[in-house]
């Protein structure tokens, strides 16, 4: 029964950031563009004021999955490499915590390319 309330409030947190999305893109002129990096913004700020652990373990792939768990997981590299490498780890944690789910989408993307026919460009 834990596993089922778990999922439902991953279900529910992670549809609440769509819904703020979908708020910002239908009451607001900011592009979609704008809004996907305002909420990668936002995971490391509420990262760096120690907000977002809590939701994340809360929540679990409801906060971590979306863009806001894409900055999150941005700040959190950047955090452990100065720890461990000083002013350097600030370029090179996010880059370094981040490179497995980058790499992951972008082999996916080419899987899907490959196997997939996209249409012909209407003019």
């Amino acid at each position: 029964m834990e596993i089922v309330l778990r999922l439902i409030w991953a279900f529910l947190i992670g549809g609440a950031f769509c819904v703020i999305a979908q708020i910002l893109i239908d009451k607001t002129k900011l592009t979609p563009a704008r809004i996907l990096v305002s909420f990668v913004v936002a995971g490391v700020l509420l990262g760096a004021l120690g907000l977002y652990r809590p939701l994340a373990d809360f929540a679990g792939a409801g906060a971590t999955t979306p863009l806001t768990g894409f900055g999150y997981l941005i700040y959190k590299g950047v955090r452990e490499a100065v720890d461990q490498r000083g002013l350097i780890g600030a370029f090179t944690g996010g880059l370094s915590a981040a490179a497995g789910g980058t790499a992951a989408a972008l082999v996916f993307g080419l899987v899907a390319a490959a196997i997939c026919r996209g249409g012909k460009p209407r003019s």
